[in-house]
């Protein structure tokens, strides 16, 4: 345990201590989606430290790059240093960007909500805590928003949680990257104590609740 501490102390640097995490929970298909399109689209979402939900997003079939960043406060204190502080307005993000023809919006909600995050826990994930780590989806369009909102509706009514969802379906304003060790952090330190604790549960219960969504491949940040 002693000559893991200095290892285990580095991973402090970005995202608080570890802590266990519950695994994924299986949840319905959205009743409600995006209607079915081609090309790229792209998604905005934030539950937590953002490695965790940039590495889970990078396994899920039809999304072609996940990237780390900020949404929610201004250009100006779009930096690690300062969102870390918990008052910019600032939540940590990752923007998604996919292939709509081979997995839709509402299916990405479905990994959100099951899989990446804790949908009922307030400004805090794991053993994270504070404005930064709180549960929202940024919508960029008048689609997005009532397909969120759909969906946070039909699992309210189904009882799906035994609490309340308090994810914040909020207007996307902008997103802005995160700086270069932030990106891509779970396939670049696999064996961090944090990682392995907080993070690669999600992506195993996205193999086990998801099969049908789940690829082994990386998608490739850009």
């Amino acid at each position: 345990m002693a000559r893991l501490l200095p290892l285990f102390v580095l991973t402090l640097a970005a995202c608080s201590t570890a802590s266990a995490r519950e695994e994924g929970l299986h949840l319905p298909a959205p009743a409600v989606d995006a209607a079915p399109a081609t090309g790229e689209a792209t998604a905005v979402f934030a539950g937590g430290c953002f490695w965790g939900v940039e590495g889970v997003f990078q396994h899920v079939r039809g999304v072609k790059s996940v990237r780390t960043g900020y949404s929610g406060g201004d250009a100006r204190h779009a930096n690690y240093d300062d969102v870390s502080d918990g008052d910019t307005g600032h939540a940590e993000s990752v923007r998604v960007t996919y292939d709509p023809a081979q997995v839709s919006y509402g299916q990405l909600l479905q990994v959100f909500f099951s899989v990446a995050q804790d949908p009922t826990l307030l400004n805090r994930q794991g053993p994270d805590q504070g404005t930064q780590y709180r549960s929202a989806v940024f919508y960029a369009t008048p689609e997005q928003q009532k397909v969120a909102e759909a969906y946070i509706a039909q699992l309210t009514a189904a009882h799906a949680f035994s609490r309340p969802i308090v994810t914040e379906v909020t207007p996307l304003k902008g997103f802005y990257l995160a700086e270069g060790e932030h990106q891509d952090y779970m396939r670049l330190n696999p064996y961090t104590p944090y990682i392995a604790i907080n993070d690669r549960p999600k992506v195993l219960a996205l193999e086990r609740i998801y099969p049908q969504m789940y690829v082994a491949q990386w998608a490739n940040g850009r």
